[in-house]
């Protein structure tokens, strides 16, 4: 594969700072030193009206990216294309679905088998859902044991989420594998003080979410949960038997600041899960009614130590994660149809040094312990170990980076990525921003093992690029931004069948095993917009082209477009507040066609959802709130042979303290 030239670029690194999750005193501590590193390097914008939302207020406090470096940086000091969801706009969307919010994410689609809390893939820029890397406080929750090693965003409901951040491109070199696409950490609720919400809707659809925080002296400590139901509809298209889902979340954080540098953090998640789901049945074997069920745990913690000084910074952890899936033909004490169990382990440092004047040097190190097995197979394990270095220089206008790591796993080798981002300030209100990176994902245990598996697979391989003009900022009152990008994939992992084809495995795999053959491009467009044009209104809007294809040997005429990947995707937003309080708020999504499988023979129809929400402060703790999603009830099928979403209606109560 090609290597660009990213040593041509300044070798420069924004100096960065502590860790993620902080006490009240290590945020502001945080907080000063971003803002005095990034004093050299932009000119602060007018402040905004004081009716701008508190977590939108940019000139007091720097939006903070964790992906783009591994440690806290800000936002205007990164050349990489990321995205921030705060809570308060995930409240503002309301409901289970975490699809919803993130449709506000440019170049970001959705595929869901069913109700919400069926199985659903998130592509990024027109990659598979499995090339984005899910981190959840810090810790990959990828589900080991899955085929493909994806992360299921059926199994993720809003209510313990405070914050989620995406990376959009290739970022191996800070994240090691499966980072081919983007990466996405989802931050746990903090802060002190207590919040609650409670909603009722359409097919028996029940939500109830809480909060509660405390700071007290060197202590900071959270915990919030969520309960989920639903009667759902018939996943099948042909069925008529709804398809329930319920979950139970909680998550906790704690914070504990032995001295002004030195902390102790440690985080946690468990979800337990129910999904009804459709299947196959004898005699025709075609997708319809079944009264199957899965149950799935989710388990996930870190524990650790940070130090943050004025010149170093360094962060060290443990992280451990388990996915375990269990299908019965129906009730629990029913046959056991299929039983999978995926787990990780990881320690990790990571660091930053600052060196004189805006020069410094991030640095890392990880290994990871990986392992699974099935009701029909004893499994098997395997590790990896990385490490990586990033300089960089923050000087006037300028900001830059450019890194380089190595990973070595057991079994197929070693793998080299390389990375760079700049970002120059045009004038206090324009920016430029470009990056390019190296992605690669190891293939999965279940790829290399299994009854179809390959020992002599490859590591799947991406090398992506963007360019961007940015007017304002993403926090700030008004944002226009626009760019373009492009991402080339190869030694793809495929399942070739020994029916239609006889590689040298069908001696010993005679139902056909996976190779690296696949090679795709995916290149588009990017053009988001926020503004505040009066103190009672905002707009917003998303819009990407994707073009994704595959690129067989041979370069036919007519090469395939990558199953479930429209080409055009956007999200409008607005949100206007009457005078007493009372808001209104709608989202448009207009999704073109795409095709659901590689040959594109089978179309899915685009479509266009209408989703209203109003809410009503009725003191300063309580408010009303309500929506009617898919207003119109449009037909919105994703995965060909499964229903949409219909049209549902929503009430709830939220309280703060």
């Amino acid at each position: 594969m090609s290597r660009f030239p990213l040593f041509a670029l300044p070798l420069v690194l924004a100096p960065g700072a502590a860790l993620a999750q902080q006490s009240d005193a290590g945020d502001a501590a945080l907080e000063e030193l971003l803002r005095r590193q990034d004093a050299a390097a932009e000119t602060p914008p007018p402040a905004p009206p004081a009716s701008f939302p508190a977590s939108r207020q940019a000139a007091e406090s720097p939006v903070i990216t964790v992906t783009a470096r591994g440690l806290p940086s800000t936002l205007a000091s990164s050349g990489q294309a990321v995205t921030v969801l705060e809570r308060d706009e995930i409240d503002a969307v309301q409901g289970a679905d975490i699809v919803r919010v993130l449709r506000r994410v440019p170049a970001v689609t959705a595929s869901r088998s069913g109700p919400v809390g069926a199985f659903t893939s998130l592509s990024v820029r027109g990659a598979p859902g499995d090339q984005l890397l899910v981190l959840v406080d810090g810790v990959p929750v990828r589900d080991v044991a899955a085929p493909a090693g994806g992360f299921d965003f059926g199994t993720l409901v809003p209510g313990t989420i405070g914050r989620i951040e995406l990376l959009r491109g290739a970022n191996s070199v800070i994240w090691g594998s499966s980072a081919m696409a983007g990466v996405m950490e989802i931050t746990t609720r903090t802060g002190p003080g207590l919040s609650a919400s409670a909603e009722y809707g359409s097919r028996d659809t029940a939500l109830v979410q809480a909060r509660a925080g405390l700071q007290t002296g060197s202590l900071s400590a959270g915990v919030a949960g969520s309960w989920a139901r639903s009667d759902g509809f018939s996943a099948a298209a042909a069925g008529t038997e709804p398809d329930g889902f319920s979950q139970r979340a909680v998550a906790g954080t704690a914070t504990l600041e032995l001295s002004p540098t030195l902390e102790l953090f440690a985080q946690g998640r468990l979800a337990r899960g129910r999904l009804g789901i459709d299947g196959f049945p004898a005699p025709a074997f075609t997708l319809a009614d079944t009264d199957e069920v899965q149950r799935t745990t989710q388990r996930s913690g870190t524990i650790g130590a940070s130090h943050y000084g004025t010149d170093l910074t360094v962060q060290v952890s443990y992280a451990a994660a388990h996915t375990g899936r269990v299908n019965r033909a129906g009730q629990a004490d029913s046959a056991t149809l299929f039983a999978s169990t995926g787990e990780s382990d990881r320690l990790l440092l990571r660091g930053e040094y600052r060196l004189i004047g805006g020069l410094g040097l991030a640095f890392g190190a990880e290994r990871e312990w990986s392992r699974y097995r099935t009701q029909f197979d004893a499994g098997a394990r395997t590790a990896i170990t990385g490490a990586y270095v990033q300089a960089g220089w923050v000087l006037g206008a300028l900001a830059a980076h450019a890194g380089v790591r190595l990973d070595d796993h057991r079994r197929f080798g070693r793998a080299w990525s390389f990375g760079g981002d700049v970002a120059y300030r045009l004038s206090p209100d324009w920016r430029v921003r470009a990056s390019a990176g190296e992605g690669f994902k190891a293939p999965t245990l279940f790829q290399l093992f299994s009854a179809f598996g390959n020992p002599a697979l490859l590591p799947e391989r991406s090398t992506s690029y963007d360019l961007a003009l940015e007017h304002g900022r993403a926090d700030g009152p008004f944002f226009a931004s626009a760019g373009v990008w492009r991402r080339d994939a190869a030694d793809l992992i495929t399942f070739a069948s020994c029916t239609s084809f006889d590689p040298p495995l069908c001696a010993t795999r005679p139902f056909g095993s996976y190779r690296n053959t696949a090679r795709t491009r995916a290149q588009g467009v990017e053009l988001q917009l926020q503004a505040r044009p009066a103190a009672a209104l905002s707009l917003g809007a998303v819009y990407a082209f994707t073009d994704a294809v595959e690129r067989p040997d041979g370069a036919p005429d007519r090469t395939p477009r990558l199953a479930r990947q429209p080409r055009h995707a956007l999200t409008a937003f607005a949100d206007w507040t009457a005078p007493g309080g009372l808001t209104f708020s709608g989202d448009v999504r207009l999704v073109g066609d795409s095709f659901d499988d590689a040959r594109n023979a089978v179309r899915l129809d685009g479509y266009a959802l209408v989703d209203l929400r109003a809410s009503l402060p009725l003191t300063g703790t309580v408010e009303l709130f309500g929506r009617v999603e898919n207003l119109f009830d449009a037909a919105n099928v994703t995965v060909a042979g499964y229903n949409g979403t219909p049209r549902g209606v929503f009430a709830g109560v939220r309280l703060r303290r």
